[in-house]
């Protein structure tokens, strides 16, 4: 039995503009504007760790959801973060929302940002969380690994750890113990990024040409944070990011890598309440 409020949360179902269902779950303490999760790279609504979404949801309403042929939403899986930001825009619209608080982490940064460049009156305040705004100058390549690994069939808690968390006893038993906080969901739903959307995911991620030009568009308030020791999109990114950005604050965690909001999850979700305060 899991002690997560995040964990308890039914799933429920909305209607989009391309007869289309996203699949979401919403909790938390309602408000005015609730805060809405854009995810990973081959993430669903259950690759969440209910100890970072309960955190967030502690002080405001926060909304995960399965973007379009993702997860358990219908739907073609688009090939582009334009794309997925013109899902991420017609689920929000669907429902009925006016203004939302927008995190993403990894590819979910990407549409996250996609999304205030495309619709800012929808966007108050953006995180950036793990990722980069694409097309960096001098960006430092990820190892060859990192995609060897990501690009597997099937990952195991090795892959987690390997992507995730850095090669230290401290790092690694946070990751084993979000891995284990992450069971309680995925054991009953068996939630799984399907072989087409993961080969549609990998276009995304080839076809992103960046919007590090146009980063001085986004006006609203911007917290980016990342992991130090990140292996798959290094930390240089929110560097670059604060350099062009006209409103924004960047956290950077020196222990920990591209899974740093779920080794880090309460101090993170308090620099995230604090931002949007």
């Amino acid at each position: 039995m899991s002690t997560f409020l995040s964990d308890s949360v039914e799933t429920r179902h909305v209607d989009g503009p391309e007869d289309e269902r996203f699949a979401y779950r919403r909790f938390g303490r309602p408000g005015e504007v609730p805060l809405v999760l854009s995810q990973r790279f081959r993430g669903t609504i259950d690759h969440w760790d209910p100890a970072l979404l309960d955190a967030l949801a502690a002080d405001r309403e926060v909304i995960v959801f399965d973007n379009r042929g993702t997860g358990a939403s219908t739907g073609e899986a688009p090939t582009t973060v334009e794309g997925l930001a013109e899902g991420a825009i017609a689920f929000v619209r669907a429902l009925g929302l006016r203004q939302i608080d927008l995190m993403g982490w990894s590819m979910g940064g990407f549409v996250a940002q996609g999304v205030a460049l495309a619709a800012p009156e929808l966007v108050r305040r953006l995180v950036v969380a793990g990722s980069s705004p694409g097309g960096v100058p001098d960006q430092p390549a990820a190892p060859a690994k990192v995609w060897e690994v990501a690009g597997k069939p099937h990952n195991d808690d090795e892959d987690f750890l390997y992507l995730f968390f850095p090669e230290t006893p401290q790092a690694r038993a946070a990751g084993i113990a979000s891995l284990r906080r992450l069971d309680h969901r995925l054991k009953t739903s068996g939630a799984n990024v399907a072989p087409a959307t993961v080969v549609a995911q990998v276009a995304v991620n080839r076809s992103f040409k960046g919007f590090y030009d146009r980063l001085g568009e986004l006006t609203m308030p911007v917290l980016v944070a990342n992991g130090a020791h990140d292996v798959m999109i290094h930390a240089y990114a929110s560097y670059a990011m604060s350099q062009r950005l006209p409103n924004a604050k960047v956290v950077l965690y020196s222990d920990a890598g591209h899974g740093f909001l779920f080794q880090h999850a309460a101090d993170f979700a308090d620099e995230v309440d604090r931002f949007l305060s």
